[in-house]
């Protein structure tokens, strides 16, 4: 994939990540300095993390004004027209769904492209998909989703960023593999959530 496109699949994953956190300080009732900070937060906090640990410094976050005005975007969309934004798509938890699907798959990407063996750039398209959300969960006082994958938050990741490196080996590229990914994590990710699909806890320990 080019870099144009990668940019754009990045772009759209911040934009519906920011909007889960600016979604998220609605239900804290937070101000719009709140807003703004979980929005970017959210929006950025994955994909920092990736490019630390690939060496790609400074993150693309600090170096694109693209990457620092779509959060700022989705902060403005939801200050003023939150009460549309859930009517249209009521649940934060869709938001977050698109944005976790979106980032496994390009944060994975990133990191092939960086040369990380499959494995790992699995894991760290994992923390791209997560990493965000952990830091939106734990500013607004929650407990991180992920460490209670109780709707199958960080497996739905994991699937996806394996279908992008899976690709890769088969030597199958383009925007269509990525977004396809993207797509699968999303869509498992959101059935976990309407049929209530649980991961099990260790033996012994009551639901």
């Amino acid at each position: 994939m080019g870099p144009s496109g990668f940019e754009a699949l990045d772009l759209a994953g911040i934009f519906v990540f920011a909007v889960s956190g600016g979604l998220a300080a609605v239900n804290k009732r937070l101000d719009v300095v709140g807003m703004v900070v979980l929005a970017e937060i959210t929006a950025l906090g994955g994909g920092i993390l990736r490019d630390l640990v690939i060496g790609d410094v400074p993150p693309t976050a600090f170096t694109s004004l693209g990457y620092v005005l779509a959060p700022l975007v989705a902060a403005v969309l939801v200050f003023f027209w939150h009460p549309q934004v859930t009517r249209v798509l009521p649940a934060v938890q869709l938001f977050d769904a698109a944005g976790l699907g979106l980032f496994c798959a390009t944060g994975t990407l990133k990191a092939l492209d960086h040369g990380l063996s499959p494995l790992h750039s699995v894991l760290l398209g994992v923390v791209t998909a997560v990493g965000g959300g952990i830091l939106r969960d734990m500013l607004s006082g929650q407990i991180p989703t992920v460490l209670y994958d109780r709707q199958l938050y960080a497996l739905p990741a994991l699937l996806g960023a394996s279908v992008v490196a899976a690709a890769r080996a088969l030597e199958l590229h383009g925007a269509g593999v990525t977004a396809g990914a993207a797509v699968l994590a999303f869509s498992i990710r959101v059935l976990a959530m309407r049929h209530g699909w649980r991961t099990p806890r260790p033996r012994g320990v009551p639901d």
